[in-house]
């Protein structure tokens, strides 16, 4: 069942909004449930992937200094920004 929740949207990203609603023949309060969805989505994936990497850290589940030099070479990497 679909709840209300009510936000407070800076003016010039209402006017956004408005203009988008506009355009897409959508509702405002549909854009606004779908960019919440996603980054709601988004940020548990963020979460999940943080926890797993901080288990596998505690574990020393890491790459070895020739897994990662490795990795390098097959890719070219010389783990040095290029100079311009």
């Amino acid at each position: 069942m679909a709840k209300t929740v009510t936000v407070r949207l800076e003016d010039d990203v209402k006017h956004r909004l408005d203009c988008l609603a506009d355009a897409t023949h959508q509702s405002k309060s549909h854009l606004a449930s779908e960019a919440i969805c996603e980054l709601v989505a988004n940020y548990e994936w963020q979460i999940q992937e943080i926890k797993t990497a901080i288990k596998e850290a505690k574990a020393g589940d890491f790459a070895s200094d020739e897994d990662v030099v490795a990795l390098a070479l097959k890719w070219n990497v010389s783990g040095k920004a290029n100079a311009r």
